[in-house]
């Protein structure tokens, strides 16, 4: 399992948290996700064989979020 981190700024909420964890870990190939508004950051442990960091920022921008490069 690889494990990515993304910067993610503009999570205002425990709800945006739980927005991104959720749309993340419907994917499949992640086994964890955990966003941090606090840290403006989201983990991922992910299969990278299955799912890269530009499918992973995709679904947190699909999901409303800004990922910083």
């Amino acid at each position: 399992m690889e494990q990515t981190t993304l910067a993610v700024t503009d999570m205002s909420r425990t709800e945006c948290e739980q927005t991104v964890t959720e749309a993340l870990e419907a994917l499949d190939g992640v086994a964890s996700a955990r966003a941090d508004r606090e840290a403006d950051e989201v983990r991922v442990e992910h299969d990278e064989s299955r799912i890269d960091r530009a499918s992973l920022a995709g679904t947190i921008e699909d999901a409303g979020y800004t990922v910083e490069a």
